[in-house]
């Protein structure tokens, strides 16, 4: 069977409708950075989206091919990620965000590289912004969003209602950014049913 990140990592993955506390371990990822309106078609969001994958499954895939990753594992690959800044949902023209997918471990930045140039060569696509990147957030809090994209700043309030409740505050800072997982694809679900987890980093009351 492939490794399931969403399985094996379920407190990562499958957390609750409340809200909850979790430190989040380094992760690694392929990230690719921009800014706009992610619903922009041909836009940056899209273009980025594309680049991942193609990454991924080119890791993916290498077994089956001439070059063979060392320490390799078949997985699956794992839900898209998004870390935002500028979320301000009624103006989407100025978000910047991160999309991310997380790498196996068995990814060194060399096999990174290697992943990046052949996806770029079998699929013709500019690979150049996508970036072997470490993310360490530590304290956060989290929430499984069920519904639109539109509708998060309803469990993001509560998410804050709970923090005031329990001695924590939000910590967003340029280096530590709302993080939002796509565990549904919007492509095959409803708006209304939707999972999305919600994570913001945290730290305790002084």
């Amino acid at each position: 069977m492939p490794f399931d990140f969403k399985k094996e990592f379920k407190s990562l993955y499958q957390p609750k409708t409340t809200p909850e506390i979790i430190t989040v371990p380094p992760i690694t990822y392929a990230a690719v950075r921009g800014e706009g309106d992610p619903n922009e078609e041909g836009g940056a969001y899209k273009n980025a989206i594309s680049v991942l994958y193609g990454i991924l499954y080119t890791i993916k895939m290498s077994k089956r091919g001439d070059h063979v990753i060392d320490g390799y594992f078949d997985f699956v690959v794992p839900p898209l990620e998004g870390f935002w800044e500028n979320a301000e949902y009624a103006d989407k023209g100025r978000f910047r965000w991160m999309s991310v997918l997380r790498l196996p471990d068995f990814v060194a930045e060399e096999a990174f590289e290697w992943a990046k140039a052949e996806a770029a060569r079998k699929k013709k696509i500019d690979c150049s912004a996508a970036e072997f990147l470490t993310v360490d957030e530590g304290l956060c809090v989290q929430c499984m969003h069920i519904g639109s994209y539109d509708d998060e700043p309803q469990t993001v309030a509560a998410m804050d209602k709970f923090l005031t409740e329990n001695g924590y505050v939000n910590d967003i800072t340029e280096e530590r950014l709302h993080h939002e997982i796509y565990i549904s694809d919007p492509n095959k679900c409803a708006p209304e049913k939707r999972k999305t987890i919600i994570r913001h980093p945290i730290h305790i009351v002084k």
